[in-house]
């Protein structure tokens, strides 16, 4: 350990201990080099990329017991990198996290950069809705991608609501977005969006006995869904055409269970949306399709 002195060398060597330990990477980050830079940079309380000037710095002693051991919790407690610095990046914008939430990581994010163009109609939303919310990114992203938009969050976990609370304070959101404690459309009766958003559970119980122990320190219930994991993505399809307005779209992530939901409503006009980020699973919807679909 003595002879580690440099930034260069603790990435070098996080890396190395990541691979060699079988780390599974999956929230946020693509590899050892990148995970063990989150955290090097937390530590450091430096900016990522970490700047090339840094590198040959000598870390003080203090720096390096710190380094040294929340590299060891990521090994040891298989905890994901944003749980252990509580925050996580997405679509561009710093959100606070914790084990209450699910580490935002959704395609929908590039999505939501893009405005989703040319999905949408040439007018902004004026209402969106996002089922799922979790730590609100997705809300919130919506909402600052869409500045005239009013937004509704709702989520069934109360622990969920407290960490998008704080998110939606960070932004100053209050005004404009909306959360509410509901099984998804349960407290919007009578509501209705141009714009409905959800990364709801839809992994299989099969599936989820097999995830990497990283993704046990997640909210089972934000990952989990009954019937092959299509009864919450079900339940969102059949209830979204009486809460969207006429032309209205609805934006469903179902992951790799899209092969079994198309199998189960061949009826439905999924588009599968190709993504340039990466992902699978993200099907778009318009209402009117849904009440064919659904009548």
């Amino acid at each position: 350990m003595n002879s580690l002195r440099t930034l260069r060398d603790f990435l070098r060597w996080g890396a190395s201990r990541f691979a060699a330990a079988g780390v599974f990477f999956g929230h946020g980050t693509a590899g050892a080099a990148d995970e063990a830079a989150v955290l090097i940079a937390h530590v450091l309380h430096l900016d990522l990329p970490l700047a090339p000037e840094f590198m040959d710095a000598a870390l003080t002693a203090d720096e390096r017991a710190a380094v040294v051991a929340l590299l060891d919790r990521r090994i040891s407690e298989r905890l994901p990198a944003p749980y252990l610095t509580g925050e996580a990046w997405f679509a561009g914008l710093r959100f606070a996290v914790d084990q209450r939430v699910l580490i935002p990581r959704s395609p929908i994010g590039e999505l939501i950069e893009t405005g989703f163009s040319p999905w949408l109609d040439e007018a902004s939303p004026a209402r969106i809705l996002d089922i799922g919310t979790g730590s609100g990114c997705i809300a919130i992203a919506c909402a600052l991608a869409f500045p005239d938009a009013r937004v509704d969050a709702v989520d069934i976990s109360p622990d969920a609501l407290t960490v998008a609370q704080a998110n939606v304070e960070r932004y100053c959101l209050q005004d404009r977005l909306r959360l509410l404690r509901s099984d998804l459309y349960e407290a919007v009766a009578g509501e209705r969006y141009d714009l409905i958003v959800s990364n709801p559970p839809y992994v299989p119980q099969a599936q989820y006995a097999q995830l990497p122990a990283e993704y046990g320190h997640e909210p089972a219930g934000a990952l989990l869904s009954p019937d092959d994991g299509l009864e919450h993505p079900l339940r969102i399809l059949r209830g979204a055409a009486e809460h969207l307005n006429p032309g209205g779209v609805l934006v469903l992530e179902v992951g790799a269970t899209w092969p079994a939901l198309e199998q189960r409503v061949p009826e439905l006009a999924l588009v599968w949306l190709d993504l340039e980020r990466g992902g699978e699973g993200v099907a778009l919807i318009n209402r009117e399709q849904l009440l064919l679909a659904f009548a």
